[in-house]
């Protein structure tokens, strides 16, 4: 099998992925998996960008969409993994699942398992994935020790709009009347982690505040460790909240460096 470096080449078969995979273990060269759905944004492009960045890497990114964006090819993607349900598992759906114990999102084990079989069937030396899921990229980095993976992960920091708001899928289909009180979300992380040197009651009492005072009642606003464990007294935390805006259930999170504040920092 062959292909040219950076023209987004097209694989749809799960024996073809496997042999690309193959191939490029035995040169020494790196593979980097990059796992999308079906929609493009500036988030997934910033995820394409980090993988670009990796000495001699193929990118292959594993997309679910019917039509192939323009934005790989641009991006000089090498190749782009067009995954079906029907190819990754041979009953058409996973018979078995990947859980994490101690998290907060149901459909959590549904894209776990499913990350963990992207990887199993290409077996690359790193995967990217972004922040914005957080409670995902944490579950995904337990799962590649505890099951012995042999992959790196790299996280990448969430993008965001100029106001603050995530830059994502979900984001973009809050309706415009909506927006205003979907932005309390990123100012109650801000809010939070800005009280983060006077503990966490205060942390979670500054996010809770601004939700109100939008009129956001949280599904959830969950003060964390980084490894989604109890936060520490004092060191780095995840602020991370869900919540119904717009008919829409939106996620975000951030980093709070607890006992220290960030005016502490150096």
């Amino acid at each position: 099998m062959s292909f040219e470096f950076g023209r987004a080449t097209v694989i749809d078969s799960l024996e073809r992925i496997r042999m690309l995979g193959s191939a490029m273990r035995k040169t020494g060269r790196p593979v980097v998996l990059v796992p999308l759905r079906d929609g493009v944004h500036a988030g997934h492009i910033s995820l394409i960008r980090a993988a670009t960045l990796l000495p001699r890497a193929v990118v292959v990114v594993a997309w679910q969409g019917e039509d192939v964006p323009e934005d790989f090819a641009r991006e000089r993607v090498d190749v782009v993994w067009r995954v079906t349900d029907a190819d990754l598992w041979p009953a058409g759906a996973p018979r078995v699942m990947v859980e994490f114990s101690g998290g907060l999102e149901p459909s959590l084990t549904g894209d776990l398992t499913r990350l963990v079989a992207l990887l199993g069937a290409l077996r690359p030396s790193d995967v990217i994935v972004g922040e914005k899921d957080y409670e995902l990229t944490v579950a995904l980095r337990r799962a590649i020790a505890d099951l012995h993976l042999g992959v790196e992960l790299h996280g990448v920091p969430t993008v965001r709009m100029p106001g603050g708001l995530a830059v994502s899928l979900r984001n973009a289909g809050v309706a415009e009347e909506a927006r205003e009180q979907a932005l309390a979300l990123s100012a109650a992380l801000t809010a939070g982690a800005h009280a983060a040197e006077h503990g966490a009651d205060r942390v979670l009492e500054a996010a809770a505040s601004v939700l109100a005072a939008a009129g956001v009642e949280p599904e959830y606003l969950e003060l964390r460790g980084l490894d989604f464990g109890p936060a520490p007294e004092e060191g780095d935390a995840r602020l991370l909240v869900a919540a119904t805006v717009g008919g829409v259930r939106l996620l975000d999170n951030a980093g709070a460096p607890m006992g220290i504040g960030f005016k502490n920092l150096e």
